[in-house]
Protein backbone atom coordinates (compact mmCIF):
# COMPACT_ATOMS: atom_id res chain seq x y z
CA UNK A 1 0.00 0.00 0.00
CA UNK A 2 1.16 3.81 -0.44
CA UNK A 3 -0.26 5.94 2.62
CA UNK A 4 -0.08 9.90 1.04
CA UNK A 5 -0.08 12.02 3.79
CA UNK A 6 0.40 15.82 4.17
CA UNK A 7 -1.66 18.82 5.00
CA UNK A 8 -5.30 19.38 4.87
CA UNK A 9 -6.05 20.64 1.20
CA UNK A 10 -2.89 20.17 -0.36
CA UNK A 11 -3.93 18.03 -3.34
CA UNK A 12 -3.61 14.39 -2.22
CA UNK A 13 -7.61 13.30 -3.20
CA UNK A 14 -7.02 15.10 -6.80
CA UNK A 15 -3.30 13.71 -6.80
CA UNK A 16 -4.35 10.00 -6.14
CA UNK A 17 -7.67 10.37 -8.44
CA UNK A 18 -6.16 11.57 -11.11
CA UNK A 19 -3.39 9.13 -11.65
CA UNK A 20 -6.17 6.27 -11.30
CA UNK A 21 -8.14 8.44 -14.10
CA UNK A 22 -4.65 8.66 -16.40
CA UNK A 23 -4.60 4.72 -16.17
CA UNK A 24 -8.50 4.33 -16.41
CA UNK A 25 -9.14 3.09 -13.16
CA UNK A 26 -11.36 6.27 -12.01
CA UNK A 27 -13.76 3.40 -10.75
CA UNK A 28 -12.05 2.30 -8.26
CA UNK A 29 -11.84 4.96 -6.57
CA UNK A 30 -13.47 5.45 -3.06
CA UNK A 31 -14.58 8.08 -0.78
CA UNK A 32 -15.45 6.44 2.33
CA UNK A 33 -16.61 10.13 3.49
CA UNK A 34 -19.84 8.90 1.02
CA UNK A 35 -22.63 6.87 3.04
CA UNK A 36 -23.32 4.82 -0.12
CA UNK A 37 -19.65 3.28 -0.14
CA UNK A 38 -19.42 2.48 4.07
CA UNK A 39 -22.88 1.15 3.09
CA UNK A 40 -21.52 -1.02 0.53
CA UNK A 41 -18.31 -2.17 2.69
CA UNK A 42 -20.99 -3.12 5.21
CA UNK A 43 -22.83 -5.30 2.94
CA UNK A 44 -20.01 -6.69 1.62
CA UNK A 45 -16.65 -6.59 2.53
CA UNK A 46 -15.13 -7.37 -1.31
CA UNK A 47 -17.68 -4.53 -3.02
CA UNK A 48 -14.76 -3.28 -4.74
CA UNK A 49 -13.90 -6.55 -6.61
CA UNK A 50 -16.59 -6.15 -9.05
CA UNK A 51 -15.15 -2.94 -10.26
CA UNK A 52 -11.76 -4.81 -10.45
CA UNK A 53 -13.55 -7.15 -12.81
CA UNK A 54 -15.28 -4.83 -14.99
CA UNK A 55 -11.92 -3.17 -16.07
CA UNK A 56 -11.53 -3.45 -19.77
CA UNK A 57 -7.38 -3.55 -19.12
CA UNK A 58 -5.23 -6.52 -19.63
CA UNK A 59 -5.00 -8.90 -16.22
CA UNK A 60 -1.50 -8.32 -16.67
CA UNK A 61 -1.99 -4.39 -15.66
CA UNK A 62 -2.24 -5.09 -11.48
CA UNK A 63 -4.76 -1.65 -11.09
CA UNK A 64 -4.51 0.77 -8.26
CA UNK A 65 -7.49 1.06 -5.78
CA UNK A 66 -7.73 4.53 -3.72
CA UNK A 67 -9.61 4.48 -0.38
CA UNK A 68 -10.26 8.27 0.03
CA UNK A 69 -11.02 9.35 4.14
CA UNK A 70 -11.09 5.33 5.05
CA UNK A 71 -9.73 6.60 8.60
CA UNK A 72 -12.89 8.40 9.59
CA UNK A 73 -14.66 4.85 9.85
CA UNK A 74 -14.43 2.73 13.46
CA UNK A 75 -11.47 0.15 13.61
CA UNK A 76 -10.20 1.31 9.92
CA UNK A 77 -6.64 -0.18 10.60
CA UNK A 78 -8.26 -3.92 11.13
CA UNK A 79 -10.53 -2.89 7.88
CA UNK A 80 -7.50 -2.07 5.94
CA UNK A 81 -5.52 -4.83 7.07
CA UNK A 82 -8.17 -7.87 5.97
CA UNK A 83 -8.73 -6.00 2.71
CA UNK A 84 -5.18 -5.68 2.23
CA UNK A 85 -4.39 -9.16 3.53
CA UNK A 86 -7.19 -10.54 1.46
CA UNK A 87 -6.37 -8.80 -2.36
CA UNK A 88 -2.80 -8.43 -2.20
CA UNK A 89 -2.52 -10.35 -5.23
CA UNK A 90 -5.22 -8.92 -7.24
CA UNK A 91 -4.50 -5.07 -6.64
CA UNK A 92 -2.67 -2.30 -5.12
CA UNK A 93 -4.10 -0.15 -2.63
CA UNK A 94 -3.33 3.98 -2.15
CA UNK A 95 -5.15 5.35 0.99
CA UNK A 96 -5.03 9.11 1.51
CA UNK A 97 -6.96 11.34 4.01
CA UNK A 98 -5.76 13.90 7.09
CA UNK A 99 -3.07 13.59 9.32
CA UNK A 100 -5.01 10.13 11.52
CA UNK A 101 -3.72 8.17 8.77
CA UNK A 102 0.33 9.87 9.59
CA UNK A 103 0.08 8.16 12.91
CA UNK A 104 0.08 4.84 11.17
CA UNK A 105 3.73 5.71 12.19
CA UNK A 106 3.59 5.46 15.45
CA UNK A 107 0.42 2.99 16.51
CA UNK A 108 0.28 1.25 13.10
CA UNK A 109 1.59 -2.31 14.47
CA UNK A 110 -1.32 -4.48 12.22
CA UNK A 111 0.09 -2.85 9.17
CA UNK A 112 3.66 -3.39 9.65
CA UNK A 113 5.17 -4.28 7.22
CA UNK A 114 2.09 -4.04 4.46
CA UNK A 115 2.51 0.24 3.77
CA UNK A 116 4.83 2.64 2.05
CA UNK A 117 4.28 6.51 3.30
CA UNK A 118 4.85 9.42 1.23
CA UNK A 119 4.18 13.13 2.24
CA UNK A 120 2.57 15.66 0.03
CA UNK A 121 3.64 19.35 0.58
CA UNK A 122 2.25 22.77 -0.88
CA UNK A 123 2.93 23.58 -4.30
CA UNK A 124 7.03 24.43 -5.02
CA UNK A 125 8.19 26.62 -7.80
CA UNK A 126 9.39 23.65 -9.81
CA UNK A 127 6.13 21.81 -9.93
CA UNK A 128 4.50 24.72 -11.51
CA UNK A 129 7.52 25.86 -14.02
CA UNK A 130 7.88 22.22 -15.39
CA UNK A 131 5.06 20.74 -16.96
CA UNK A 132 6.96 17.32 -17.24
CA UNK A 133 8.34 15.45 -14.05
CA UNK A 134 10.27 12.17 -14.09
CA UNK A 135 11.08 10.04 -10.38
CA UNK A 136 14.77 10.22 -9.82
CA UNK A 137 16.14 6.50 -10.49
CA UNK A 138 19.13 7.11 -8.35
CA UNK A 139 21.19 8.87 -5.80
CA UNK A 140 21.44 12.86 -6.39
CA UNK A 141 24.57 14.40 -7.21
CA UNK A 142 27.11 15.86 -4.85
CA UNK A 143 26.56 18.33 -3.24
CA UNK A 144 28.25 20.72 -6.49
CA UNK A 145 26.96 19.21 -9.19
CA UNK A 146 23.65 19.16 -7.55
CA UNK A 147 23.75 22.52 -7.44
CA UNK A 148 25.12 23.05 -10.66
CA UNK A 149 21.91 21.46 -11.78
CA UNK A 150 20.01 23.86 -10.01
CA UNK A 151 21.53 26.55 -12.64
CA UNK A 152 21.42 24.64 -16.08
CA UNK A 153 17.63 23.72 -17.07
CA UNK A 154 14.58 26.23 -16.23
CA UNK A 155 16.10 29.64 -16.81
CA UNK A 156 13.24 30.67 -13.81
CA UNK A 157 10.06 32.74 -13.24
CA UNK A 158 10.41 35.95 -11.08
CA UNK A 159 6.81 36.24 -12.19
CA UNK A 160 5.89 33.07 -11.14
CA UNK A 161 8.00 33.19 -7.48
CA UNK A 162 5.98 36.72 -6.68
CA UNK A 163 2.22 34.67 -7.80
CA UNK A 164 3.58 31.48 -5.17
CA UNK A 165 4.71 33.91 -2.44
CA UNK A 166 1.43 35.97 -2.56
CA UNK A 167 -0.72 33.12 -2.34
CA UNK A 168 0.93 30.76 -0.95
CA UNK A 169 1.36 27.08 -2.29
CA UNK A 170 -1.81 25.80 -1.77
CA UNK A 171 -3.64 24.95 -5.23
CA UNK A 172 -6.88 26.32 -4.52
CA UNK A 173 -5.56 30.05 -3.33
CA UNK A 174 -2.68 29.81 -6.13
CA UNK A 175 -5.26 28.75 -9.25
CA UNK A 176 -7.51 31.53 -7.48
CA UNK A 177 -6.02 34.21 -8.25
CA UNK A 178 -7.76 36.14 -6.05
CA UNK A 179 -6.30 38.36 -2.94
CA UNK A 180 -10.20 38.48 -1.54
CA UNK A 181 -10.31 34.11 -2.47
CA UNK A 182 -7.13 33.73 -0.66
CA UNK A 183 -7.81 35.91 2.10
CA UNK A 184 -10.79 34.07 2.88
CA UNK A 185 -9.31 30.65 2.37
CA UNK A 186 -7.00 30.86 4.78
CA UNK A 187 -9.51 32.05 7.64
CA UNK A 188 -11.52 29.48 6.61
CA UNK A 189 -8.42 27.27 6.72
CA UNK A 190 -8.02 27.69 10.17
CA UNK A 191 -11.19 27.78 11.59
CA UNK A 192 -12.77 24.84 9.95
CA UNK A 193 -9.77 22.36 9.06
CA UNK A 194 -6.91 23.32 11.69
CA UNK A 195 -10.14 22.98 14.48
CA UNK A 196 -11.68 19.73 13.38
CA UNK A 197 -8.32 17.59 13.18
CA UNK A 198 -7.00 19.35 16.50
CA UNK A 199 -10.27 17.92 17.95
CA UNK A 200 -10.56 14.53 16.15
CA UNK A 201 -6.72 13.86 16.56
CA UNK A 202 -5.35 15.01 20.16
CA UNK A 203 -6.82 15.57 23.67
CA UNK A 204 -6.61 19.06 23.44
CA UNK A 205 -9.66 20.64 25.39
CA UNK A 206 -9.02 24.42 24.96
CA UNK A 207 -8.69 24.69 21.42
CA UNK A 208 -9.20 28.15 21.61
CA UNK A 209 -5.93 28.59 23.46
CA UNK A 210 -4.44 27.14 20.98
CA UNK A 211 -5.76 29.48 18.53
CA UNK A 212 -3.88 32.74 20.15
CA UNK A 213 -0.70 30.72 19.87
CA UNK A 214 -1.18 30.31 16.24
CA UNK A 215 -1.61 33.93 16.25
CA UNK A 216 1.25 34.79 18.42
CA UNK A 217 3.76 32.29 15.90
CA UNK A 218 4.29 34.95 12.82
CA UNK A 219 6.01 37.36 14.65
CA UNK A 220 8.63 34.41 15.60
CA UNK A 221 9.04 33.10 12.26
CA UNK A 222 13.12 32.81 11.57
CA UNK A 223 13.85 33.52 14.88
CA UNK A 224 14.93 30.47 17.43
CA UNK A 225 11.60 30.19 19.40
CA UNK A 226 11.27 30.09 23.30
CA UNK A 227 8.97 28.51 24.99
CA UNK A 228 9.11 30.31 28.07
CA UNK A 229 8.02 33.47 26.21
CA UNK A 230 5.05 31.59 24.69
CA UNK A 231 4.19 30.25 28.07
CA UNK A 232 4.06 33.84 29.41
CA UNK A 233 2.30 35.54 27.13
CA UNK A 234 -0.53 32.94 26.89
CA UNK A 235 -0.23 32.89 30.70
CA UNK A 236 -0.14 28.79 31.21
CA UNK A 237 2.25 26.10 31.73
CA UNK A 238 5.09 24.98 29.99
CA UNK A 239 3.52 22.22 29.45
CA UNK A 240 0.56 23.56 27.81
CA UNK A 241 2.47 25.50 25.32
CA UNK A 242 4.59 22.14 24.07
CA UNK A 243 1.43 19.82 23.83
CA UNK A 244 -0.23 22.35 21.54
CA UNK A 245 3.01 23.07 19.42
CA UNK A 246 2.90 19.32 18.91
CA UNK A 247 -0.49 19.13 18.38
CA UNK A 248 0.24 21.94 15.34
CA UNK A 249 3.00 19.69 13.84
CA UNK A 250 1.10 16.85 13.98
CA UNK A 251 -1.95 17.97 11.88
CA UNK A 252 0.87 19.89 9.51
CA UNK A 253 0.15 23.41 10.37
CA UNK A 254 4.04 23.97 11.40
CA UNK A 255 7.72 21.77 10.57
CA UNK A 256 10.20 22.58 12.70
CA UNK A 257 13.97 22.81 12.22
CA UNK A 258 16.12 22.51 14.35
CA UNK A 259 19.86 23.55 15.32
CA UNK A 260 23.13 21.71 14.25
CA UNK A 261 25.68 21.44 16.57
CA UNK A 262 27.86 18.64 15.71
CA UNK A 263 31.38 19.80 14.28
CA UNK A 264 30.61 23.47 16.01
CA UNK A 265 32.04 23.84 19.32
CA UNK A 266 30.25 26.62 20.16
CA UNK A 267 27.02 25.80 18.28
CA UNK A 268 23.38 26.54 19.86
CA UNK A 269 21.99 23.02 20.90
CA UNK A 270 18.46 23.17 21.99
CA UNK A 271 16.09 26.08 20.21
CA UNK A 272 14.00 24.96 17.24
CA UNK A 273 12.47 27.39 14.56
CA UNK A 274 9.30 27.11 13.73
CA UNK A 275 7.80 27.79 9.96
CA UNK A 276 4.22 27.98 8.71
CA UNK A 277 3.11 25.41 5.75
CA UNK A 278 1.46 28.41 4.50
CA UNK A 279 4.00 30.96 4.30
CA UNK A 280 1.42 33.46 3.91
CA UNK A 281 0.88 33.73 8.09
CA UNK A 282 3.97 35.76 7.98
CA UNK A 283 4.46 39.20 8.36
CA UNK A 284 7.05 40.87 6.70
CA UNK A 285 8.50 40.15 3.30
CA UNK A 286 11.91 38.91 4.30
CA UNK A 287 9.62 36.81 6.94
CA UNK A 288 7.28 34.95 3.79
CA UNK A 289 10.81 34.57 1.69
CA UNK A 290 12.55 32.97 4.88
CA UNK A 291 9.45 30.82 5.50
CA UNK A 292 8.61 29.93 1.35
CA UNK A 293 12.59 28.96 1.19
CA UNK A 294 12.51 26.41 4.10
CA UNK A 295 8.92 25.01 3.13
CA UNK A 296 11.08 24.43 -0.33
CA UNK A 297 13.98 22.67 1.30
CA UNK A 298 11.93 20.84 3.93
CA UNK A 299 9.39 19.38 1.40
CA UNK A 300 12.48 18.42 -0.78
CA UNK A 301 14.52 16.32 1.68
CA UNK A 302 10.98 14.94 2.77
CA UNK A 303 10.80 13.87 -0.97
CA UNK A 304 14.13 12.77 -1.31
CA UNK A 305 13.93 10.25 2.14
CA UNK A 306 10.63 9.44 0.76
CA UNK A 307 12.13 8.57 -2.37
CA UNK A 308 14.32 6.36 -0.88
CA UNK A 309 17.58 7.80 -2.08
CA UNK A 310 18.88 8.72 1.51
CA UNK A 311 18.30 10.26 5.11
CA UNK A 312 17.96 13.92 4.42
CA UNK A 313 17.48 16.32 7.24
CA UNK A 314 16.89 20.22 7.36
CA UNK A 315 18.69 22.13 10.41
CA UNK A 316 19.74 25.66 10.77
CA UNK A 317 23.27 27.00 12.42
CA UNK A 318 23.55 29.52 14.81
CA UNK A 319 26.93 29.62 17.28
CA UNK A 320 26.59 31.22 20.60
CA UNK A 321 27.91 34.35 19.61
CA UNK A 322 24.64 35.42 17.58
CA UNK A 323 26.06 33.93 14.33
CA UNK A 324 23.64 32.43 12.47
CA UNK A 325 23.22 30.72 8.99
CA UNK A 326 19.53 30.28 7.88
CA UNK A 327 19.73 26.42 6.90
CA UNK A 328 21.66 23.20 6.45
CA UNK A 329 20.73 20.45 4.37
CA UNK A 330 22.26 17.40 5.94
CA UNK A 331 22.42 13.94 3.92
CA UNK A 332 22.96 10.38 5.28
CA UNK A 333 24.05 12.55 8.99
CA UNK A 334 26.81 14.41 7.27
CA UNK A 335 26.41 18.06 6.30
CA UNK A 336 25.77 18.73 2.52
CA UNK A 337 24.74 22.14 1.80
CA UNK A 338 24.37 25.47 3.69
CA UNK A 339 21.83 28.13 2.68
CA UNK A 340 21.25 31.86 3.71
CA UNK A 341 18.20 33.70 2.67
CA UNK A 342 18.11 37.62 1.20
CA UNK A 343 16.04 39.54 -0.28
CA UNK A 344 18.65 41.88 -1.98
CA UNK A 345 21.96 40.24 -3.90
CA UNK A 346 25.27 41.12 -1.68
CA UNK A 347 28.07 39.59 -0.51
CA UNK A 348 28.14 36.65 1.56
CA UNK A 349 29.09 37.01 4.84
CA UNK A 350 32.50 35.26 6.51
CA UNK A 351 30.65 33.90 9.26
CA UNK A 352 28.79 31.84 7.00
CA UNK A 353 32.36 30.45 5.21
CA UNK A 354 33.38 29.61 8.70
CA UNK A 355 30.56 27.49 9.06
CA UNK A 356 30.30 26.07 6.13
CA UNK A 357 34.48 25.40 6.44
CA UNK A 358 33.81 23.39 10.06
CA UNK A 359 30.84 21.70 8.62
CA UNK A 360 33.68 19.77 6.27
CA UNK A 361 34.11 22.48 3.68
CA UNK A 362 30.61 22.61 2.10
CA UNK A 363 29.00 25.05 -0.74
CA UNK A 364 27.44 28.08 0.37
CA UNK A 365 24.38 28.54 -1.92
CA UNK A 366 23.55 32.46 -0.32
CA UNK A 367 19.59 32.85 -2.08
CA UNK A 368 18.02 35.68 -3.12
CA UNK A 369 14.84 37.17 -3.97
CA UNK A 370 15.82 39.39 -6.45
CA UNK A 371 15.83 38.09 -10.12
CA UNK A 372 18.75 37.93 -12.34
CA UNK A 373 21.33 37.79 -9.83
CA UNK A 374 24.24 35.04 -10.26
CA UNK A 375 27.52 35.24 -8.80
CA UNK A 376 30.25 32.39 -8.02
CA UNK A 377 32.96 32.33 -5.30
CA UNK A 378 35.77 29.97 -5.00
CA UNK A 379 34.03 27.70 -7.55
CA UNK A 380 31.91 26.76 -4.43
CA UNK A 381 30.21 29.64 -2.60
CA UNK A 382 27.03 30.91 -4.89
CA UNK A 383 24.50 34.04 -4.61
CA UNK A 384 22.08 32.77 -6.91
CA UNK A 385 18.52 34.07 -7.72
CA UNK A 386 15.68 32.18 -5.85
CA UNK A 387 13.84 31.84 -8.80
CA UNK A 388 16.25 30.20 -10.45
CA UNK A 389 17.74 27.76 -8.10
CA UNK A 390 13.69 26.49 -6.64
CA UNK A 391 12.22 25.97 -10.64
CA UNK A 392 15.24 23.46 -10.77
CA UNK A 393 14.95 21.95 -7.71
CA UNK A 394 13.91 18.27 -8.69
Amino acid sequence: MRLITGPRQAGKTTLAYDFLRINHWETLYYNWDKVEVRSAYRANPSFFVSDIQNLKKSPKDLPWVCFDEIHKIPRWKNVLKGIFDSYEQLCRFVITGSARVDLLKYTGESLLGRYFTFRLFPLSLAEICHSHFEFPSKKPLNALAFIESCLSNHPGSHKALEHLLKSGGFPDPFLANSEVFTTKWRQDYLTHYVREDLRDLTQIVDVEHCFHLIELLPSRIGSPLSLNSLREDLEVSHTAVRNWLRALTLIYVLFWVPPYSKKLSRGVKKEQKCYFFDWTQAQTPGAIFENYAATELFSYCAFLTDAGLGNYDLYYVRTKDGKESDFLIVKDKKPWILFECKLEGSEIASHHLLHASHLGDIPVVQLVLKSGVFKVFDKKNFIISADRFFSNFV
